[in-house]
């Protein structure tokens, strides 16, 4: 009942009003929320999210904590649970922990009846469908087995958050990976309700699987690709935009992912990315590896970055400064902030002892609190206070920005495009700085009202 499972099986149920699909999840309090009369408490905000539910739940979609009961009754099975990097064992940092798939596959070997088809839906790295095969068949050839047979298929979603609804109802492709001709089918004509059979592509398993591992990895080198550039241009003079601009109009490259930013977040790309750095080791191509972990140290370093030039802008000190984060979530339209470069630039001006007044439009207090505060890193909050800067939550702009030194712009909401800096700026102490990662302030505006503003990938 995440971010893949919820969105995709409301938007099928939207389309396949035929079909009655039961949505499960062991989180008591997450199916509570989305099956709360109040749908703006939807534990997942996503545009359009909100309407389809409101036309399907109850009727063909239904959210649940009894998962036995409904994998019983399953004609077909869409394993969405996470598949976070291992953080310790063979491969720490960089394979994914697979232990939910596996539970999901044995919980599905216990109460499965008859037939069943099992689609792996999650991002997962090749070669997992063998575990899942390994687990069902065993249930199989079991004696208590009461005649259960299995198909696994690939089914990988493409999914780009704060669009996820459109990619659902619009997408480039569909996906679907197998050895069963006929489960393959079954998967397909679900799908062909309302996508175009020419967009629906059939491979192996293994392929399948490898496809989405291989586009998240890509789509990660552009992001990186174009913030290395940014530093090049704000030491040459050139403007970042202005360059991603020409090179994406060139059609053998293409405008998306060029958009150069505080760094890549979301649940997808790193996880991948470390995950392919493992395989290319284990598999023997270690050049192969390391040029794909190079993507990642190229996102290190842009938050890293950033956070320094903050310092240097700064005076050098952060002690007790107060600084302005607009944006939390690791881009605009989601409220996912997995992996989000303002949790990183956040600790790195903690670290540093500034006093941070964090806010987010669809982000809350408990989630950044959850992320600022975990095993690897602690960061005090007003009550705790020590060697280390503290943080609050704020929905008030304006009482924010009340004697502040800094703004940092780190996601790109509409809401932050609207902001009346003249207003915001009588209020900061001065001298005032906006920093803006996400080049979205007009520099003669601000530059009109008399705040100094450093802007990503350009010398302002």
């Amino acid at each position: 009942a995440g971010y893949v499972g919820g969105p995709t099986m409301a938007v099928l149920a939207d389309k396949c009003p035929f079909l009655n699909i039961y949505v499960v999840d062991l989180n008591q309090e997450k199916i509570k929320q989305w099956n709360s009369k109040d749908t703006s408490e939807l534990p997942i905000f996503e545009p359009g999210l909100e309407q389809i539910i409101k036309r399907v739940r109850g009727k063909n979609l239904f959210f649940s904590i009894n998962v036995d009961k409904y994998i019983s009754i399953a004609d077909m099975v869409f394993l969405s649970v996470n598949t976070p990097t291992k953080t310790k064992g063979v491969g720490s940092g960089q394979a994914s922990d697979l232990r939910w798939i596996e539970a999901c596959a044995r919980q599905v070997a216990k109460s499965a009846k008859g037939h069943t088809i099992v689609v792996e839906k999650s991002t997962i790295p090749v070669k997992t469908a063998e575990t899942i095969k390994i687990i069902l068949k065993s249930t199989e050839d079991s004696d208590d087995s009461n005649l259960k047979s299995f198909s696994i298929l690939s089914n990988p979603e493409f999914l780009a958050e704060g669009t996820a609804i459109n990619d659902l109802e619009n997408p480039d492709r569909i996906l679907i990976g197998g050895e069963d001709e006929e489960s393959m089918n079954h998967l397909s004509k679900i799908y062909e309700q309302w996508v175009a059979p020419t967009k629906i592509i059939k491979t192996n398993l293994w392929s399948s699987e490898l496809s989405k591992l291989i586009a998240n990895a890509f789509l990660a080198q552009r992001v990186s690709s174009i913030n290395s550039i940014s530093a090049l241009c704000e030491k040459t003079g050139a403007d970042v935009n202005q360059v991603s601009s020409a090179i994406g109009a060139d059609s053998r490259i293409g405008s998306k992912f060029l958009m150069a930013g505080p760094g890549f977040g979301g649940s997808c790309f790193k996880k991948d990315i470390l995950n392919l750095v493992y395989l290319c080791n284990y598999f023997g191509l270690p050049e192969v590896a390391n040029y794909w972990k190079n993507v990642i140290t190229i996102n290190d370093w842009q938050q890293k970055r950033l956070s320094e030039i903050i310092v240097e802008k700064l005076f050098g000190n952060l002690t007790d400064k107060k600084i302005v984060i607009l944006g939390f979530s690791f881009k605009a339209k989601t409220n996912d902030t997995r992996e989000s470069p303002s949790i990183y630039i956040s600790r790195y001006l903690l670290e540093e002892g500034a006093h941070l007044i964090i806010n987010d439009p669809k982000v809350n207090q408990k989630q950044v609190d959850n992320d600022l505060k975990d095993d690897q890193f602690f960061v005090p909050t007003l009550n705790n206070k020590n060697s280390f800067g503290t943080w609050e939550f704020s929905n008030n702009l304006e009482a924010a920005f009340e004697k502040a030194d800094a703004a940092v712009i780190l996601t790109d909401w509409p809401e932050y495009k609207k902001i009346n800096w003249k207003i915001l700026f009588k209020k900061m102490r001065k001298p005032a700085w906006l920093f803006d990662t996400r080049s979205i302030v007009e520099e003669k505006v601000i530059k009109d009202i008399g705040i100094n503003l450093w802007k990503l990938g350009s010398n302002c």
